[in-house]
């Protein structure tokens, strides 16, 4: 290798690297100061865990992705611009300083719903800006939104949230390299790289939470990858949805039956997917290793031919999320099932 591509090379490398080791460290300490703060969160019958367990310790993950994300997609080629990397980066610090704000003790939805709106206009405004017309701003907003309260929704059990960002940066990495944006490739996976720090830690048995500093921020950087690839080339939305279909559908479903039997949505439940097949006894490993199985053996796949033949992308689409809303209900009929059983035995 000569110098210049030595070079070349040793800022995403180094990006990576620092977001791995940024988060990794960062995690450690949150664990003895969230003991120190008694930012602990007890079981209850609303909760899949058994033990009193710190949380906050997704601020491993929004250092590590500021360590990391801004760089790669400021420095490297088929940058988006240092307007919307300077929007995402506000947005990443805003949307992470409520969600710290809220693990220290729980604020009223108003203030942290404003804080997402803002956050996330100012970062669709500067993407949108870059497109055919300013309106975008406005899908846009709702999706972004939306993204990251379902991932809070989706923090439940140990290491489910953290497994589906490094699969979905790894996924997004692999996909932009392929469509030729090295520095949305290199940002994706240092957000799966500070994932992994946090992951290590919160794997089963959790050690720490994410707490909603983690899991909203996810939510923000998701979306945030997700538009910055449809703004480069609208038919990479896709396969990048593709990617996300595992949380979207439970998050989604999950949300409208709740709605439509008229229950308070907006209050904590146990009536996820993932949640319910704790509740029937299975354990946190396994049902994250399911979900993975569906990113690996379904979504890479499908992806891939949304990719290779855009003229079917969106067929590809419809099809993941029909296939996938058909196990998300035969899931919870089985769930149903056993507790039929097991309330009659």
């Amino acid at each position: 290798m000569t110098p210049l591509l030595a070079d070349a090379a040793s800022l995403p490398i180094g990006c990576i690297v620092a977001a791995f080791v940024v988060s990794f460290a960062s995690v450690r300490m949150a664990i003895a100061y969230a003991h120190r703060r008694g930012m602990l969160d007890t079981p209850g019958r609303r909760r899949s865990h058994s033990m009193p367990t710190p949380r906050g310790g997704g601020i491993g993950i929004v250092l590590g992705a500021l360590v990391g994300m801004p760089a790669c997609l400021l420095l490297l080629p088929e940058s988006p611009g240092a307007a919307t990397v300077g929007a995402f980066t506000v947005a990443t610090i805003a949307v992470a300083a409520i969600g710290w704000l809220d693990d220290h003790g729980s604020l009223p939805i108003r203030p942290r719903l404003l804080i997402q709106l803002a956050a996330t206009l100012l970062l669709c405004v500067a993407v949108a800006s870059g497109t055919a017309s300013l309106l975008w701003a406005l899908p846009l907003l709702l999706a972004g939104v939306w993204s990251i309260n379902l991932h809070n929704f989706m923090d439940g059990i140990d290491g489910l949230a953290a497994q589906q960002a490094m699969f979905f940066g790894a996924a997004v990495g692999a996909l932009a390299w392929a469509a030729g944006n090295p520095a949305i490739a290199y940002a994706a996976l240092a957000m799966a790289a500070a994932a992994l720090g946090f992951w290590w830690f919160n794997r089963s048995p959790a050690r720490i939470f994410m707490g909603d500093v983690g899991s909203g921020t996810l939510g923000l950087l998701v979306f945030a990858l997700t538009a910055m690839l449809w703004a480069f080339r609208t038919n990479l939305l896709w396969p990048a949805l593709v990617f996300s279909s595992a949380f979207v559908i439970d998050a989604t479903l999950t949300l409208l039956v709740r709605m439509l039997r008229g229950a308070r949505w907006y209050t904590p439940h146990r009536e996820h997917l993932y949640q319910w097949l704790v509740r029937r006894g299975t354990s946190h490993r396994r049902v994250a290793a399911g979900y993975l199985a569906w990113n690996v053996l379904v979504c890479v796949p499908v992806a891939w031919i949304a990719f290779r033949s855009p003229a079917v992308a969106p067929a590809c689409f419809a099809a993941v999320y029909v296939v996938g809303a058909a196990v998300w209900r035969t899931g919870k009929r089985y769930g149903l099932r056993r507790r039929e059983r097991h309330v009659s035995a």
